[in-house]
């Protein structure tokens, strides 16, 4: 089907779907849309939710934690332990469902801003190793911070050694991910700029790319860019927005990223070497005051592999591997802070891909909860755990409802 009719094709079948409240006409202030009030989102249960999903997935939704200050990702560094890593730069950890009081010692001195945050990586080596990456905005002074990626070993208390191995050039942490050839990805921010000199499209700065790093923060000998004058050696891939989280597909090891667009255009990507993904060039997505970004597509850019119109502010990415939830084996989950730009509409994606990596069905979930869904991570135990976003955000689990 031509990108063009397909794309309506979902924005039509996505208008039909969307609650009432999304679908009013959005007030004005001349070319400048007033802000909607949103829907209540109500507290998150004290018991289990049943839910009976599209595949016949029967799943029950627990609330494991509580207490969270705007957490930004997880990671399990065991089958009863996990760090949570929240945008003030603290490192929590949970362990038997229980959030200890106290921070991790031993993180670096993080201050988050704008839409950076706090991203947690292990080592691929982690069971020998014991390394903790940490995406995090390093302070420069008072106002200023830039990305950097630091290197700690996890102790079973706190963090030890921790020391940079990695420090960009402003904006602010970025999501991070090892991939299947045992390199480290780095977002790095600043997307939102122009695509002249300095901005996307310009493979001489870091604003709005993907980098390629070695686990000790050097550049590896067949990056893409390395040799030409004009580029930097550390990009990988150019022309992103906002990046907002990546994940290793399972079975080709290549690396996924989820991009927020303007006001709708989000995107999944599949990252190939030396790949330009075209913004502001090109984008699914309006402007705020409501004309299109720009052209759906262009020769010489590559188009996402599955996206989003109205938007659902995807904050997340995962692929489920696991024989807990065998219906949803190989399934693609995708977190939503808002839906259609609607304050309390947070949900998560399930998506069903086929083995040439394209969508067949896409199912939302967790709609009634209306909680920002901030982190999804499959974790050691073949379940599910989210983080839900903002002031004492939660920590839930996806189970088996029998």
């Amino acid at each position: 089907m031509d990108r063009t009719v397909r794309r309506l094709a979902v924005a039509t079948i996505a208008v039909l779907a969307v609650p009432l409240a999304a679908q009013q006409e959005v007030p004005m202030r001349g070319n400048t849309p007033i802000a909607p009030q949103g829907i209540t989102v109500p507290p998150l249960p004290d018991t289990p939710v049943r839910y009976e999903t599209a595949e016949g997935q029967t799943i029950r939704v627990v609330v494991l934690a509580r207490g969270f200050q705007a957490p930004w990702s997880m990671a399990h560094v065991s089958e009863d332990t996990i760090l949570v890593a929240q945008r003030s730069g603290e490192i929590r950890v949970v362990r038997n469902g229980v959030l200890d009081p106290a921070p991790v010692a031993g993180g670096p001195t993080a201050r988050g801003q704008g839409l950076s945050g706090m991203d947690l990586a292990l080592h691929p080596d982690f069971d020998s190793n014991r390394y903790v990456y940490i995406s995090y905005s390093k302070p420069l002074d008072e106002k200023r911070t830039t990305l950097a990626v630091a290197r700690g070993v996890w102790d079973g208390r706190a963090l030890t050694g921790t020391t940079d191995v990695f420090v960009g050039e402003g904006g602010g942490g970025g999501p991070i991910v090892f991939g299947g050839d045992g390199m480290l990805y780095v977002s790095s921010g600043g997307g939102g700029g122009g695509g002249g000199q300095g901005g996307t499209q310009s493979p001489n700065s870091l604003a709005g790319k993907i980098l390629r790093l070695t686990d000790t923060g050097d550049v590896p000998p067949d990056n893409p860019f390395v040799g030409r004058a004009d580029a930097r050696p550390e990009v990988f891939t150019m022309g992103h927005r906002n990046t907002l989280r990546m994940a290793r597909h399972p079975g080709t090891g290549a690396i996924w990223e989820v991009e927020m667009g303007p006001n709708g255009g989000d995107e999944v990507n599949i990252l190939e070497p030396g790949a330009n993904y075209g913004w502001p060039l090109v984008s699914l997505g309006r402007v705020y005051n409501g004309p299109w970004q720009g052209p759906f597509t262009q020769d010489g850019f590559r188009d996402p592999v599955i996206f989003w119109m109205p938007s659902i502010s995807t904050s997340s990415i995962a692929f489920y591997t696991g024989d807990r939830l065998p219906r949803w084996k190989g399934d693609v989950f995708v977190g939503g802070m808002r839906y259609g730009e609607i304050p309390g509409t947070g949900q998560l994606h399930r998506i069903l891909i086929n083995s040439d990596l394209q969508e067949l069905r896409r199912e939302p979930l967790l709609q009634d909860l209306r909680h920002r869904i901030r982190d999804v991570k499959q974790g050691p135990d073949g379940l599910l755990y989210l983080l839900t976003d903002g002031a004492d955000a939660a920590m839930l689990r996806i189970e088996p409802a029998d």
